[in-house]
């Protein structure tokens, strides 16, 4: 008999309690720095060296901190469901918590691409990137990231699952950051339904779904609950 699919959709709350800072936290601030001047192709025209090292702190950052209880939790339970991970993240802790099935919305802070050639995507891991580390084209490399105003190429692959859950499960998102909170209007009528976040009673999320105000590891008991685990 085939497990039961469960699709969750993660945002920055469920990396803050790894340690991970979250933008919005700090009024649109990343360190200091407007958040168009480190996330946009309008940003990176104008001064490519300070994106370049924004990313590589964020990078930084990324190699000190681990995957937290609701990561492991989330990786735990595949014995038990067809877990599919849709995330808004760009860090690898669903990852490195041991999920099998994650499907990264905004890019991965590991990868690098080409800003000649978006197909061409390498692994890089934590290590720095500079101007002058180009592709074999002579393309300079970017972060694999989608940044503001550009087009979300994972956005039909995550419809597509999203339409398959049997749960779906909102986890550490306020549901702002369109197209992705969109997403939630894909789930079956009938599928079960769960939102966890601090401000889930303040949120609108269409289709039925039963809010927990906490964090994403305060919220794993209310999950257990939620799944019959």
């Amino acid at each position: 008999m085939p497990k039961p699919t469960l699709v969750v959709l993660t945002g920055a709350g469920m990396s803050a309690e790894s340690g991970i800072k979250t933008f919005r936290d700090a009024g649109g601030l990343w360190e200091g720095h407007d958040v168009m001047q480190v996330a946009s192709p309008e940003g990176f025209a104008q001064n490519p060296e300070l994106v370049l090292e924004f990313y590589n702190q964020r990078r930084r950052q990324l190699a000190e901190v681990e995957p937290n209880a609701c990561h492991l939790f989330l990786a735990e339970i595949e014995d038990h469901f067809n877990v599919q991970i849709i995330t808004q993240n760009v860090d690898n802790l669903h990852e490195r918590a041991g999920s099998t099935h994650v499907l990264h919305l905004h890019g991965e802070l590991t990868k690098a691409e080409s800003i000649g050639n978006p197909n061409y995507i390498k692994d890089i891991g934590y290590e720095d990137l500079s101007i002058g580390h180009n592709c074999p084209d002579g393309y300079q490399l970017r972060p694999h990231i989608v940044w503001f105003g550009e087009q979300v190429p994972k956005m039909e692959p995550a419809i597509e699952l999203s339409t398959k859950a049997d749960y779906f499960v909102v986890i550490g998102t306020s549901l702002q950051v369109y197209p992705a909170a969109s997403l939630t209007q894909y789930a079956p009528q009938n599928a079960a339904k769960l939102l966890i976040d601090p401000k889930a009673h303040e949120m609108y999320a269409s289709g039925g779904f039963k809010k927990v105000g906490s964090t994403a590891v305060e919220g794993i008991s209310a999950l257990k609950k939620f799944l019959n685990l």
